[in-house]
C-alpha cells in the first residue's frame, strides 16, 4: 500500500518535469557548430565555361588589346605568359591566374582613362567579377615561386613605366585566354606565344 501511495504522490511531479523543466534543460544544453564533424569543403579554383562564351564581353577585350598593341613598340619583353608558371605545380595555376587579374585590374585597368581606351571599364569590371568567383581559390604547398613569379611581373611592368601599363592591357587576350585555360574544365585550349591559341592534342 505504501509504494502505491507513494506512486500516486510522485506522478504529478513527474509530469510536470518532463512537461516544462526537461524541454528547458535540453534547450539549455550547447549546441555543436553547424557542420561540426563534417570537413570543410575544399576552396574552388574553377569558373564556369560559359563566362568566356560570351561573345560580347570576348570582342571588346581582344578588340581593346589590340587596340594598345599598336601603339607597342616593345617586343622584347612579355608580362602574360609561361614564365609565370615557373616552378609553380598545375593545381595552382588558376590561383596565379586570379592574383595576375587583380594585380592587372588594380593597377591599370581602373586608372585609364576611358576617352583612350573605350570599352576598358567594361572589360575591368568583368575581370573583377571573376576574380570575385575565386574568392574562395587558395593556394597548395608553398608559395614562394608563386610570389616571386608575380613580383617579376609586378617589377618589370613598373619598370616600363607608362609602356608597361599599355603592354598590360595590350596582352588583356593572353589573360583572357590564360584564365580559361587554367581556371575551367575540358577542352582546355592551349595558348601559343602569338596570343592565339591551338586545340590540346
Amino acid at each position: 500500500m505504501v509504494p502505491l501511495q507513494n506512486w500516486r504522490w510522485c506522478s504529478p511531479a513527474w509530469i510536470f518535469f518532463f512537461c516544462c523543466c526537461l524541454p528547458l534543460l535540453l534547450l539549455a544544453l550547447p549546441v555543436a557548430p553547424k557542420g561540426a564533424g563534417v570537413a570543410p569543403a575544399s576552396h574552388s579554383c574553377s569558373l564556369r565555361k560559359i563566362n568566356f562564351q560570351q561573345s560580347y564581353i570576348r570582342n571588346r577585350t581582344y578588340t581593346l588589346a589590340k587596340l594598345a598593341r599598336l601603339s607597342d613598340q616593345d617586343t622584347d619583353n612579355r608580362l602574360i605568359g609561361q614564365q609565370l608558371y615557373i616552378n609553380v605545380k598545375e593545381t595552382n595555376r588558376c590561383y596565379v591566374m586570379k592574383r595576375v587579374v587583380e594585380i592587372v585590374v588594380k593597377e591599370v585597368l581602373r586608372s585609364e582613362p576611358q576617352i583612350r581606351y573605350p570599352h576598358i571599364h567594361e572589360v575591368a569590371q568583368f575581370l573583377a567579377a571573376l576574380s570575385s568567383e575565386l574568392t574562395g581559390c587558395k593556394f597548395s604547398g608553398h608559395r614562394e615561386h608563386i610570389e616571386k613569379n608575380l613580383e617579376e611581373m609586378k617589377n618589370k611592368m613598373k619598370q616600363l613605366g607608362m609602356s608597361g601599363k599599355n603592354k598590360a592591357i595590350g596582352e588583356l587576350d593572353l589573360l583572357f585566354d590564360y584564365m580559361e585555360n587554367a581556371c575551367t574544365e575540358a577542352p582546355k585550349r592551349t595558348v601559343t606565344n602569338k596570343g592565339g591559341y591551338k586545340k590540346k592534342n
